[in-house]
């Protein structure tokens, strides 16, 4: 399907500083950022909202977030996936949510190139990382979690798996920042990536229905170049609602703006900008005053549902921004060329 590449009616500007000001709103004042005001939080959402902090100009906030997650990370790495107000809300661990620090931590760092953030946060990145490592299967997919018991729930998730390869990539770098060898960690990240991009049997495909299953593996950087194209071609008219954004679910009348956003990082990271940058447009009718963005609304009727205000998906705009823009060194973080420019 051929998008009108015109970017007329989008926002000649978006302010990065009031929508980091509306995730400071929900910051608890130890650094933990649930959801929404008075929601629940789970560990790859409170890093996505940090990354925004970050985007934003916010470092002494985004710096708390993450000291908020040094401080209660469990004894194997992990942390339960869903707390509220302190209180275990979902007992699993899940490997991805493990993870995920390593992005927002590398994120963090080229924003600032604060070296000592990184040497602070070493330890429990690399926890974080090796719990998830620990949970890879004999194929290279990796389980989704552990409960509270310790025992394996043997189901492997493509989007969970493609976000745990820009983990370990990420973790990698700091490594490498640091001279901390982990060739263990290397060997695991291509086994995932060869089952990313080969085995999709591999994971559990009822989960294909969501878009996310569709973008991440090009968005972690799994599947590249011609390969990445054809896969974004493949589905396109399935997820892409003009003018309204990225379903989240292809046989439901919905799209949602972190799914949006996330496309956008998607699409900017294989360097098809006209196309990002027109999908961007798509988002400026779809902000509250206070700088956040609508969680989701239905199609045609225009419904904004749910009607929580989350500060991950204000991040995930800040940051699809940023990648359109490079206001920050951060702004290439899913650029495959960014990547490949670290291998020579």
């Amino acid at each position: 399907m051929e998008l009108e590449l015109s970017v007329s009616e989008g926002p000649a500007s978006l302010s990065l500083e009031k929508i980091g000001s509306f995730i400071i709103s929900i910051q608890k004042e130890h650094g933990e950022i649930p959801w929404s005001a008075g929601g629940k939080t789970d560990p790859w959402d409170h890093v996505e909202s940090a990354m925004g902090l970050s985007t934003g100009g916010y470092y002494s906030e985004a710096i708390k977030a993450y000291e908020w997650l040094a401080e209660t990370q469990l004894e194997d790495g992990s942390w339960w996936s869903e707390t509220l107000d302190g209180k275990i809300v979902n007992s699993c661990k899940e490997s991805n949510f493990s993870s995920y620090i390593a992005v927002g931590v590398f994120h963090h760092y080229l924003t600032t190139r604060d070296v000592k953030f990184l040497k602070t946060m070493w330890h429990t990145v690399s926890q974080g990382i090796q719990y998830a490592i620990n949970l890879q299967a004999p194929d290279g997919e990796i389980y989704w979690a552990r409960n509270k018991h310790g025992a394996v729930d043997k189901m492997a998730l493509l989007t969970g798996s493609s976000s745990i390869y820009m983990s370990i990539k990420c973790a990698l770098s700091i490594a490498e920042i640091l001279g901390k060898k982990r060739s263990g960690w290397h060997k695991a990240m291509d086994a995932l990536g060869a089952a990313i991009k080969n085995r999709p049997d591999l994971f559990n495909m009822i989960k294909s229905r969501y878009s996310m299953d569709w973008y991440y593996p090009v968005l972690c950087g799994a599947v590249t170049g011609a390969d990445a194209k054809k896969r974004i071609a493949h589905l396109w008219e399935k997820f892409v609602v003009p003018d309204w954004g990225v379903r989240c679910v292809s046989d439901r009348p919905w799209v949602t703006m972190a799914e949006t956003a996330e496309f956008i990082l998607t699409l900017a990271a294989i360097e098809d900008i006209p196309r990002a940058k027109t999908i961007f447009s798509w988002l400026h009718d779809k902000q509250f005053s206070d700088g956040s963005f609508w969680m989701g609304v239905t199609f045609p009727d225009g419904v904004i549902w749910p009607e929580e205000k989350t500060g991950w998906t204000a991040a995930a705009v800040m940051l699809a921004w940023d990648a359109l823009n490079e206001i920050t060194p951060a702004g290439k973080l899913f650029n495959h060329k960014f990547w490949n420019s670290l291998k020579t």
